[in-house]
């Protein structure tokens, strides 16, 4: 994270202002589990959507913008375990799209989490406040992404004998992060017809797939390990997304009994199909979806290829956004309150 501080501040004569971004989770490596420690993630921070909301410190809790309902659970969870007798007013000015697969859930939780933290002078870290919102259950990226920023691979959470990540831990530790190249352009495709899974939905589809392979588990982690983080030192577009592809075909064919097909969106998934077959090397699904992406190494091939695929692709409910990687955390910033800029 990105802190600004305002000297001699008391709590009640600041506002606190959070800007984080969506991020994207490009598939788990290793879904066996016999090693002790499930699921494993590789992802990225973006530049876009974003989320942007400030807050002051007040005796009841009051949000008002976007996201409300949301907010308000998170906010109120975090207030009562925290034990804090005092609230606040949040106004959320820009969200995340949710069940969207760009990690709203998360990065909304940490964003108010972090405002909490910074006026009520708590020093809590990031995995800590994740622990208290009940994030980072299978991914520790959208965590680290809000710390950190770039590329991003965690370890994944340990796991009980039975194979089950255990819930009673910390967050997966983060392994490595790099920071994405600056020219390469990220292409969002989203559906706006369908959310993804999410909730109780996502708990069922853990519980009712299958064992996955070890020998499967083992061929992801090599890719991840032997391609994907050196492709990325050597800013090797092709061989990153090499790996990518590994990630996405076998996690994304895994996942199809829950998610009706490798993508969860026809629409998206035709027109990543379509991308595979005029040689695009990175692309894929992110999370549950429905949004897929698209790896470019420039702003003028992504524009190229976005126009094509707008004159190809004319449904409605697919929409576009061309953004880049973030290598840096969330930005939390705090100023001076004035009555003018309360929520």
């Amino acid at each position: 994270m990105q802190h600004t501080n305002i000297e001699k501040l008391k709590p009640e004569e600041r506002t606190v202002r959070v800007v984080s971004t969506g991020r994207l989770h490009m598939g788990f490596f290793d879904l066996h589990g016999g090693l002790g420690r499930k699921f494993g993630s590789i992802g990225l921070a973006l530049t876009a959507p974003v989320i942007d909301l400030t807050a002051i410190k007040s005796a009841r809790l009051e949000v008002v913008g976007l996201a409300t309902g949301r907010a308000s659970v998170i906010a109120e969870q975090l207030i009562a375990k925290l034990e804090l007798n005092s609230c606040i007013n949040l106004n959320i000015k820009q969200h995340i799209p949710e069940h969207a697969g760009l990690g709203s859930g998360t990065q909304l939780a940490l964003s108010v989490g972090a405002v909490i933290n910074a006026l009520y002078d708590l020093n809590l870290d990031t995995p800590t406040i994740a622990q208290l919102a009940g994030r980072g259950n299978r991914s520790g990226i959208g965590i680290a992404a809000f710390d950190h920023g770039g590329l991003l691979i965690d370890g994944g959470r340990k796991s009980t004998q039975s194979g089950v990540a255990s819930h009673s831990i910390k967050v997966p530790p983060l392994l490595a992060r790099y920071d994405f190249p600056e020219n390469w352009r990220i292409l969002l495709i989203l559906d706006s017809s369908q959310p993804g899974i999410h909730g109780e939905g996502e708990l069922e589809a853990f519980r009712q797939l299958p064992v996955f392979s070890e020998s499967l588990a083992a061929h992801l982690c090599r890719h991840v390990l032997m391609q994907a983080m050196p492709a990325l030192v050597e800013r090797d577009l092709n061989a990153f997304g090499a790996s990518i592809q590994e990630l996405q075909a076998h996690v994304g064919d895994y996942f199809a009994p829950a998610q009706g097909g490798r993508y969860a969106s026809k629409r998206v998934g035709s027109v990543l199909e379509h991308l595979k077959d005029i040689g695009v090397t990175c692309f894929g699904q992110s999370s549950w979806g429905p949004t897929g992406f698209a790896v470019f190494e420039s702003e003028q091939e992504a524009e190229m290829h976005l126009q094509q695929l707008k004159t190809k692709f004319t449904d409605p409910a697919l929409n576009w956004t061309i953004c880049s990687a973030r290598n840096h955390g969330a930005q939390v910033t705090q100023a001076a309150y004035h009555q003018d800029i309360a929520v």
